[in-house]
This record gives C-alpha cells, structure tokens and sequence, in this order.
C-alpha cells in the first residue's frame, strides 16, 4: 500500500503545483524509479505484476501517460519547411536560432521561479509572426535531450501551425471540441525527436464557444503533466476574444510585437487586453541589430526574424 500511497500523493502534487524545474532537470516521468521486471514464477507465484508507480498516478490523476501517446497518436510523414524553420536553414537567419535559443533560456530562466509549462503565443493583430515564433520556440526546446514539446494550433479561425511542419490539418482541436474524437485522434508524431502536434483541424463557425466547452481544459490537464512545454498558437488578441480565452487556461502569454510595423498604441491595447493574463514577455520580430536594446533591457525576449518570415501570414 505503500507505493500507491505515494503516487496519491505525487498525483496531487502534480494537480496542484508544477515543481521548479532547472533547463536540464528531468522530467516527471523520468523521476520515477522503474519496477522490476515481473516473470511468472520469479517470486513462487503467477500472480500479476502490480502496477508501474507511473500508471497508477495516471490512472489517479487522469492524465496520460507518455508511452502511450507516443505508441497510440498518428504518426504520418512531416515535410518540414526550410523557409520557416531558422534550424533548418540557418543561412535563412544566421542569428535566428541563437535568438531562440536564447529566447528558450529566458523560459526556463522564469520556469525557476513560478510555474510555467502551458505557454499561450499570440500578438495584437495579424502578420506579426506568432506562428513563425511558435514553431521556432518549439524546435529550439525538442534540440535539448530528452525534451518533450506539444505544440496546440489553437488559432481555430486561421490554423497555420500545421503549414510549417508539412503536417495534416486534421483531425485536430476542433474535431476533439465537437467531441467527435479522442486525444490519441488528433495529436500526431511525424519526425524524430519529442516534437509532438495538435492541429487545428476543419473549420468551424463558433470558435470561441468551443473553447469555453469545457473539453479544452480537460485536453490540458490531461496532457501538460507529460510534456515538459505545451506550446499553444492562438489568434491575435485585438480582433477576437479567443486569446484571452486561452491565456485563462495557459500559465503565461507571450506576445509577439513585429518591429517597425506595428504600431506603438496598438501594442500597448493588446497588453491592456491581456493584463491580469500573466504575459512572461515579448518577443520584438524581425528585428534590426540594434534596435532591440530597449527590450533587452527590460528583460524581455526578443527574436530577429528574417523578412520573408514576416511577409507571410504568421
């Protein structure tokens, strides 16, 4: 009884407060000592192994486990685009990647001190570059080993995050919404590494009652605890009401600003928008060296994205 007392105990743990967590600290999962090997006999009897400590905190707490998932979910073909990834061409951007990693960094940096696992991405209007920063924050994480990223294309009025990866646009979160599949449905796994994807899926004409549904929730608290980052695209926060929808389920918003473009009293509606949302940062795309300082300074994120990255509807 005393191993299943335990895992009650970390199941609570893990549905009350996420544990402070180091850049290059373990996972959940991976803290947990594995059980012997079980072979009939071995200890005088056929009875049936007890369950793995993992299982049983799954089982308790209602979320996943990560075996699982990565047998279960849909594995199709990605075909990457080089044009949108800064790791893929590095000529793209040669300072690209280093700003995401740094950008990465700075994450883990507030991890240390609050939790931070559910992470909403979102900007004030559209072509700012949220899609572009989604993904890139993503591949810089799963370049880390042994890191697990979910990215969610929660923008359900114009999903794009399947488009950078060459991935299926559906099933995905509206199909999982409308109740008409399951989770293992629609994430999918389609490359080497713990880059996982949750698609937008087929269109809908009440986005925004969907993900007030309830199932939305249910999806996060099912998933989060065995990812290490969720990642989630949203729309921009000025013209709909979805973002700050999301960010009421996220543990931090970042914003994106597209530098040079949009409009100073504009950033500042969409951070009076999301006040009270836990922004972590902003990220200053498509930067010119130099002109960020004053970001930096503040300590916020900021990221140079190559100008035909920031000419496409991200």
């Amino acid at each position: 009884m005393s191993r299943i007392h335990e895992a009650l105990k970390k199941a609570q743990e893990e549905r009350g407060t996420v544990p402070t967590v180091s850049e290059n600290a373990p996972t959940p999962e991976e803290s947990i000592p594995a059980m012997p090997e079980w072979r009939p006999g071995a200890s005088g009897g056929t009875a049936a192994p007890a369950l793995h400590p993992e299982a049983i905190v799954a089982l308790l707490s209602g979320y996943l486990r990560f075996e699982d998932v990565r047998t279960n979910c849909a594995h199709p073909v990605w075909r990457p685009d080089p044009n949108v990834n800064v790791f893929l061409s590095p000529g793209l951007n040669a300072n690209g990647a280093e700003q995401f990693r740094t950008l990465r960094s700075r994450l883990y940096q507030i991890r240390a001190v609050r939790p931070l696992r559910t992470l909403l991405v979102t900007s004030s209007v559209p072509r700012e570059g949220k899609t572009f920063v989604t993904s890139n924050l993503a591949q810089s994480i799963i370049r880390q080993p042994d890191r697990r990223v979910l990215m969610i294309d929660a923008d359900l009025r114009c999903a794009r995050v399947h488009t950078h990866l060459g991935a299926p646009s559906s099933p995905g979160l509206t199909d999982y919404l409308r109740g008409e599949v399951d989770e293992m449905a629609i994430i999918q796994h389609g490359q080497e590494g713990n880059l996982y994807l949750i698609p937008g899926g087929g269109e809908v004409a009440n986005p925004s009652e969907l993900l007030l549904n309830g199932r939305l929730k249910k999806l996060l608290d099912r998933v989060a605890p065995i990812f290490d980052w969720v990642i989630l695209d949203s729309p921009p926060c000025l013209p709909v009401a979805d973002a700050t929808i999301l960010a009421d389920f996220c543990d931090g918003v970042i914003l994106v600003v597209r530098a040079g473009t949009t409009p100073g009293p504009v950033a500042q509606r969409a951070c009076q928008e999301m006040q009270g949302k836990n922004i972590v940062g902003i990220v200053l795309n498509a930067a010119e060296a130099g002109s960020y300082e004053s970001y930096y300074a503040l300590g916020y994120g900021y990221v140079n994205g190559p100008e035909e990255i920031n000419d496409s509807r991200n």
